[in-house]
C-alpha cells in the first residue's frame, strides 16, 4: 500500500472525486491510490450507481421493493419460504407459525445492510404474547422461516444463509444483463450481508468464485478461516437456474430496470430473499485479486456510457 504522506493522500482522494465521481470509500476500499491514471478510470463508483438508481429506476422503486412485506406478497413464488407480519397476527398465529418453524429469522419490514435481523429459537421463547411486544418495539416484525441451504454453501459457511447478490439491468427489449455477480459468505454471524461483518468474492458468468473472499476491513481470506473450505473456486449451486429465476423477476418490475437481487439456494433450487433498488457496487480490490482494473465496463456494455456520465 502507498506510504505517501497522508496530505497528499487527502489530496489525490480529492481529486479522483473530482475526475473520477469515486467516494472517499471508494478511493479506500479499491486501492486506487497505487493505479495508474488509466486504471483508476475503469472502476465503478457509488456516486455512478447512485446516479443510476435515480435516472433509470421509477419513483415508486423505493415503495416497490423497498418494502419487505408487499415483495415477498408479488414475488410468493419464487421465495420458496413461509413468512408472517407479527404486527398483524395474532398471539395464537405466531405460536402456530413457531409451531411449524421452531427456528425463525426477524427483521424490520424495511431496512438494508442486514441492520437489525435477529434469529430466534422456539425453545428460548417463554411468552409468545411478550415476545410479539417486543418485536414490534424493536421493529422487528417481519419473521421468516429459516431456509435451509444447499449442502455445498454450508460447507462453505453453515452459520448464515449464504446468498447470491446479482445486479442486473433489463434492457426496453426485456433483455436480462447481468453485471456483476457476488457471493456473500457469513463470517462469525447468523448473517453474510458485507456491512454486517461477512465477506464476499465475485463470480464468474457461470457461478464460480474467481477470488478469494474480502471483508470490510480489507481482511483477505483465501480460505474460510470457520470452515477451511477453500473460497476462489467455490461453484454456486444451481446457478442456472438462478439467472432464469432473476430473468423472469425482473420482467415483473417495469419501473425498476435496475436492481440488485439477493438470492439463497436450498437444495431443491434458488429462493428469491429481496431486491434492492439501490444496490451497493462490488468489484474486488486489487490487492485481493491481482487484478488493477474494475467494473465500469461491464456497466456501459449493459447500460449504455450516457447516464453513467455526469453532467
Amino acid at each position: 500500500m502507498s506510504k505517501a504522506p497522508l496530505p497528499v493522500i487527502v489530496a489525490d482522494m480529492l481529486w479522483c472525486s473530482v475526475r473520477y465521481e469515486m467516494g472517499f470509500r471508494d478511493y479506500v476500499v479499491w486501492d486506487i491510490r497505487v493505479l495508474k491514471a488509466r486504471e483508476r478510470a475503469t472502476w465503478m463508483t457509488h456516486p455512478k450507481a447512485f446516479r443510476l438508481n435515480s435516472s433509470l429506476n421509477g419513483p415508486d422503486s423505493g415503495a416497490i421493493v423497498g418494502d419487505k412485506i408487499r415483495f415477498l406478497t408479488d414475488f410468493a413464488d419464487l421465495t420458496r419460504r413461509e413468512w408472517l407480519d407479527a404486527s398483524s397476527a395474532s398471539v395464537d398465529e405466531l405460536s402456530e407459525f413457531l409451531t411449524r418453524h421452531p427456528r425463525v429469522i426477524a427483521k424490520p419490514s424495511r431496512g438494508e445492510g442486514g441492520a437489525g435481523i435477529a434469529i430466534y429459537e422456539r425453545d428460548n421463547i417463554q411468552d409468545v404474547a411478550e415476545w410479539r411486544t417486543s418485536l414490534i418495539d424493536n421493529d422487528q416484525t417481519l419473521l421468516e422461516e429459516v431456509l435451509t441451504q444447499h449442502p455445498a454453501l454450508s460447507e462453505l459457511y453453515p452459520d448464515s444463509v449464504n446468498t447470491v447478490r446479482m445486479i442486473t439491468f433489463r434492457d426496453p427489449n426485456d433483455n436480462l444483463h447481468v453485471i456483476a455477480s457476488v457471493l456473500r459468505i457469513g463470517n462469525g454471524s447468523v448473517i453474510d450481508n458485507f456491512a454486517s461483518g461477512g465477506m464476499f468474492t465475485m463470480l464468474d458468468d457461470e457461478g464460480v468464485a474467481l477470488y478469494p473472499g474480502v471483508d470490510k476491513q480489507s481482511h483477505i481470506y483465501p480460505t474460510h478461516p470457520v470452515t477451511g473450505t477453500s473460497i476462489k473456486g467455490f461453484a454456486v449451486p444451481h446457478y442456472p437456474e438462478i439467472v432464469a429465476m432473476i430473468s423472469d423477476a425482473a420482467k415483473r418490475l417495469p419501473t425498476v430496470p435496475y436492481v440488485g437481487w439477493d438470492i439463497a439456494v436450498t437444495p431443491d433450487g434458488p429462493s428469491l430473499i429481496e431486491a434492492n433498488h439501490n444496490s451497493s457496487v462490488f468489484q474486488m480490490k486489487p490487492s485481493a485479486s491481482g487484478i488493477r482494473t474494475g467494473l465500469l465496463h461491464r456497466y456501459r456494455d449493459a447500460i449504455g456510457p450516457g447516464v453513467l456520465e455526469r453532467r
